[in-house]
Formats: C-alpha cells, sequence, structure tokens
C-alpha cells in the first residue's frame, strides 16, 4: 500500500509575549525525504511567530514544488469545546466561525507582542458578563473579566471545560486556561489564525482535519488533489528518550514526526484519522463541526 504522505511536519508553538528561542518558544520538525528517498529530519527554532509563519510557508511551498503530500501536525486545539460558535452567536460552520472571529480579534505583532489577554477578556464578556469561561492573567494583563485564577467551575448550563478530545488524550489541558505551566488557551488563540492563513493561501490543496476531510479514516483517493492536511497532534501522547543536548521541545516535535512516519510506512496511519469505534456518534458530530479532534487520541 502507498504512503498517504511523504513529508511531516510538527510544530510546537508559544505564546510568548516577546522573542524567545530555546525551551518554550516555537518549534518546527520536518521530516522529510532526502535525494536517497531515505526520510530526514531538521528542526528550525523561530524567535517569533511571524518568523515561524513565513519558515512554514517556505517548507510547505518546498515540499509542494516536489509533488510531496505533507501532514503538518499543531500542538494546540483546532477548535473550541461544543456551543462556543451558538454562545457567540457566530453564523456558519461553528469551526471556521470560530477561525474567522479569532482572525478579527487578534493583534500579533512582529515582536511576539500580543493582545491573548484582553481578547480572553472581551469574549468572557460576550459569553457571561464575567470572568469565565477563559481564565488566567499576569497582574497587569488582569480585568473585571479575566481574572488571574479560575473563579468557579463549569456547571450544567455552562460551556464544557474540555472537548471530547482533552477527555480522550487524558492530562490535555483545557483551551480556557490562557496562562501559567500548560495554558494551552493561549497558544490556541494565538495559533488558529495562523493556520486559517495558512490554508486560505493553499486553497484546495490544503485540508484541514476533521473539519474539512471528514472525521473518518482516510486513503490515498479521499486526498487526491490535496498537498497539505493539518491537524492537531498532542505530542505528549508519544513516549520517547531524548538526544544528547536536545530540548524537550525538539525532542518532541522530532519523536512525533518519526511516529506518523513509521505508522505511514506500516499503513497504519490513514485509520487513525477515524474515530474509535466505541465512541458515541454525538461526539464525532461535536469533533467534526467545531472541537476538532487530536491524532492518535484514544487510539
Amino acid at each position: 500500500m502507498p504512503r498517504l504522505f511523504s513529508a511531516y511536519v510538527i510544530v510546537d508553538w508559544s505564546a510568548a509575549a516577546k522573542p524567545t528561542t530555546g525551551a518554550d518558544s516555537v518549534w518546527i520538525g520536518v521530516l522529510k525525504r532526502d535525494v536517497r528517498f531515505r526520510l530526514a529530519f531538521e528542526s528550525f527554532n523561530p524567535a517569533t511567530r511571524a518568523e515561524a509563519e513565513k519558515r512554514l510557508t517556505l517548507i510547505l511551498d518546498d515540499l509542494k514544488k516536489r509533488s510531496e503530500r505533507v501532514l503538518v501536525g499543531f500542538d494546540f486545539p483546532l477548535g473550541f469545546p461544543r456551543g462556543f460558535a451558538a454562545a457567540l452567536n457566530l453564523p456558519g460552520e461553528p469551526w471556521r466561525a470560530a477561525w474567522d472571529q479569532l482572525d478579527k480579534m487578534v493583534k500579533d505583532k512582529a515582536d511576539n507582542t500580543n493582545n491573548r489577554f484582553n481578547v480572553g477578556a472581551q469574549l468572557n464578556r460576550r459569553l457571561t458578563e464575567s470572568p469565565f469561561p477563559f481564565w488566567g492573567a499576569p497582574p497587569k494583563d488582569v480585568q473585571t473579566t479575566l481574572q488571574p485564577k479560575k473563579t468557579r467551575e463549569h456547571g450544567p448550563g455552562d460551556l464544557p471545560e474540555f472537548r471530547h478530545a482533552d477527555l480522550a488524550a487524558k492530562g490535555a489541558a483545557s483551551i480556557w486556561k490562557l496562562y501559567y505551566n500548560g495554558s494551552v488557551g493561549g497558544q490556541a488563540i494565538m495559533g488558529m489564525p495562523v493556520v486559517s492563513r495558512i490554508k486560505a493561501a493553499r486553497g484546495d490543496g490544503a485540508k484541514t482535519w476533521p473539519f474539512e476531510t471528514g472525521f473518518k479514516a482516510l486513503t490515498e483517493a479521499d486526498l487526491d488533489g490535496v498537498d497539505v492536511v493539518m491537524a492537531e497532534v498532542y505530542p505528549s501522547l508519544v513516549k520517547a528518550p531524548a538526544l544528547p543536548g536536545e530540548v524537550k521541545d525538539l525532542t518532541q516535535v522530532r519523536t512525533t514526526a518519526e511516529f506518523f512516519a513509521r505508522l505511514d510506512e506500516a499503513d497504519k496511519l490513514g485509520p487513525m484519522f477515524g474515530p474509535a469505534k466505541t465512541m458515541a456518534a454525538e461526539a464525532v458530530l461535536d469533533a467534526e463541526r467545531e472541537e476538532g479532534w487530536i491524532l492518535n487520541a484514544g487510539a
């Protein structure tokens, strides 16, 4: 059986407010075939998100010239918990409506200065007129509608604290958390507009899983005419040792790329794009319409 992809790109994102390299910054791992058709790994550690977006564009342009289909994995959610778009009265497909809303709100300057805490506060105001559900901010960014700590637990009438995928991944943080260790919410707010722009620039050649591909096992026929499949990944699901001198972020992008390449080589990656047989139909629909899913979660 042919491989679905010939290259694998894993992106470890960051919501840093100033240029940063090394640990806890943006890392891009690229696993692609060399002139002898052997998989070779290279990494990039851009200091800002703007540089990272440019680098990703160059990587994808190069792979397209080589007629190589690529799987791009981002380590942040590509969707919000079910009901988010409806609660904001956003029109259209829920996942795309959320992307478009963030695109309008997020300001991310070339030096990494950004307004993610203000975005969280504004969304809280529209959702509940209170500091909920988004929470977490340094003292200078605390507002009436964004507090440094979680103000209350999620109740039956609230948006869910976790997506179905977060629960399946066991240990994934909530997107509502914007600050402190594991603040995936800040990364998601700063990352979704980037994914949206990359997708828009590549037209029909780029598909976002599971929103556009369907939440189903993928085959070569499903990806006819597709150059790029973008998906959410959770590197912590892949356990592998670091090489000497590697920072954790670099280890994670390398080993995650290698993991998906091995599965693809063994013809086991395609089925991973589908839900588990025991997954409820409603959860499948939520993932496909709004929440997204983590590739390899619950596998």
